[in-house]
């Protein structure tokens, strides 16, 4: 049995895990984030209330553990930022602690027990507030021992032009501090950005889909655009890692339309020729960050 949870800046999820096939979540409790103490204490309380002694607590965070200094950067959680999280907390519960980043955690999930079930290498996609992602090969991840690995998002690697007639596009400032990612652009903010610069006008990332969807003309050149910023790069990471299969997850990938027409222009640009859908909508959509360490763990305890 292990413990397994989702740390998120509002909420942290907790669940116990017998199996893969046996996850049994508790109710969410809000995050200290401003407080070890209170954040080690939420985390106790539910292994008090597991009824045993785990073999390990995995956890997915919505940041990176880095692999040169062991310090964790997680800027949604100001009291476990910086400090060395595992081993912090292997010390204050008293059990083998294992994290992971949640977009790791996600293709986790996905290839143990999601739409990359079956696949050797798979490459999981993020397509939401940011555009991030996470490799598993043979069952296991790339970032096991932390790391920057899956973060196709970040790098000034975004076009300056784009779409069909090409429009020019500015670099845009990114989050991460660098200028021209791909995640400035292509996440949730960066569609409404792009349709900004391109018309003038402000409108939510659904309301952009939405309107795609029904036929609107600045939309669907928005989303013509975006296509073609997005498919390249994503295609490179297909050419690089191999994978046979991309599940996706974010609230972009809400919409299957415009899942399906990023994969059409995807498979277009890759070396290896599939004859299905290489991008696909990822089937744990509920909790796939709490299911994710939940494997993480489960494996530990299989080792």
């Amino acid at each position: 049995m292990i413990v397994c949870f989702d740390i998120g800046g509002t909420a942290i999820k907790g669940a116990v895990a017998y199996s893969a096939n046996d996850i049994r979540p508790f109710p969410r409790q809000p995050t200290p984030i401003d407080d070890f103490d209170a954040f080690v204490a939420v985390l106790q309380s539910v292994i008090d209330q597991s009824g045993g002694r785990p073999d390990c607590v995995a956890l997915s965070i919505a940041g990176v553990i880095d692999p040169d200094t062991r310090r964790a950067v997680v800027a949604n959680v100001p009291c476990i930022h910086g400090r060395r999280l595992q081993q912090d907390l292997e010390a204050a519960l008293g059990l083998p602690v294992l994290v992971a980043n949640d977009a790791d955690c996600f293709v986790l999930a996905e290839a143990g027990i999601g739409a990359g079930r079956g696949h050797r290498v798979v490459f999981g996609v993020i397509l939401g507030t940011g555009v991030g992602g996470g490799l598993v090969i043979d069952g296991h991840l790339i970032n096991a021992e932390g790391g920057f690995a899956g973060e196709w998002g970040h790098g000034p690697v975004a076009a300056t032009e784009a779409g069909n007639p090409p429009v020019h596009l500015p670099r845009f400032a990114c989050g991460c501090g660098q200028i021209g990612c791909v995640d400035a652009i292509c996440s949730a903010r960066g569609m409404e950005k792009l349709h900004h610069h391109l018309h003038g006008e402000t409108l939510t990332s659904e309301e952009i889909v939405k309107a795609w969807g029904e036929r609107d003309p600045l939309a669907s050149r928005t989303i013509n655009v975006y296509v073609d910023l997005l498919a390249s790069p994503l295609a490179l990471v297909a050419n690089v890692t191999g994978c046979t299969i991309m599940p996706t997850g974010g609230g972009l990938s809400n919409s299957a339309e415009l899942l399906a027409e990023i994969d059409h222009a995807l498979r277009a640009r890759i070396l290896r020729k599939f004859n299905r859908p290489l991008l696909v909508k990822a089937e744990c959509e509920i909790e796939p960050g709490l299911i994710g360490a939940a494997l993480l763990g489960l494996s530990y305890r299989a080792a």
